[in-house]
């Protein structure tokens, strides 16, 4: 079945790179007018001659200046934004003991408070629309944390709340609000990748689908959670994960075989 989201007007933060350009190349492929934002100006330029993104606008979303600017040329150029999806996010490592205070304001700026910018720059748009979805990056560490990860974990817990409120307080205008948990995917951020095949099998065997997840994976949950087949769907916090820790130790049924 293919989604059809010709015409929609899709903002995408953290675009530039790893799950998020993926996401940008599958709302394009599905027809929506693809607005991208990052930081990084060249992943931009790349995504604007790859015909990725329609508009790529460079915006630091811990600046609420600099998002409201960047949704009021998306108001100015298309009249309308149908759905924002709040993908950047940065990580730090460290024990709680000696965690450096300035790097926690950081991990929080960017993935509680840049989410925050921009669905405050979005939602008076979307009201006069009287229709919208918001669709925000949590992750499996907002509901089982990492030793050495407490910022990155406390951060996404955040996200997920806020979305939960964002879905009551904006549910007379038919805007829904959710969030989606990504697993294990390797990235540049997580280093899954670079794992021994011992250290990977022992992370593989959490998941219920004994394999890492894909950006493709996220991206097909995000294509669903901005379409008409949603319409119902709000407040959700959504598992990406391959069912990890479905059950206390799922690699027991792979390896009995």
């Amino acid at each position: 079945m293919q989604i059809d989201l010709t015409g929609r007007v899709v903002l995408i933060t953290g675009a530039g790179r790893g799950i998020g350009r993926t996401i940008a190349e599958a709302f394009a492929r599905e027809g929506a007018e693809v607005v991208a934002m990052d930081l990084d100006s060249v992943a931009l330029a790349e995504l604007r001659g790859e015909s990725i993104a329609d508009l790529a606008l460079t915006c630091d979303i811990t600046d609420p200046g600099q998002v409201r600017d960047a949704v009021a040329t998306i108001e100015e150029r298309y009249g309308r934004l149908d759905v924002l999806i709040n993908n950047a996010g940065i990580n730090a490592e460290g024990p709680l003991e000696s965690f450096d205070p300035e790097l926690w304001d950081q991990v929080f700026a960017v993935n509680v408070r840049g989410v925050l910018n921009t669905c405050q720059a979005a939602i008076p748009l979307m009201k006069r629309q009287r229709a919208g979805r918001i669709i925000n990056a949590a992750s499996f560490a907002a509901t089982i944390p990492s030793v050495d990860a407490a910022a990155y974990g406390a951060s996404k817990a955040a996200v997920v709340q806020m979305t939960r409120v964002l879905a009551s307080e904006l549910g007379p205008w038919g805007i829904t609000a959710n969030a989606y948990a990504p697993g294990m995917i390797p990235t540049a951020m997580n280093g899954f990748a670079a794992l021994d095949e011992e250290a990977a099998s022992a992370k593989l065997d959490q998941l219920s689908i004994r394999r890492w997840g894909a950006p493709g994976d996220v991206a097909n949950l995000c294509l669903f959670l901005a379409s008409d087949l949603s319409d119902y769907i709000t407040g959700a916090l959504l598992d990406v994960s391959g069912g990890k820790f479905s059950t206390q130790d799922p690699g027991v049924a792979w390896h009995r075989g």
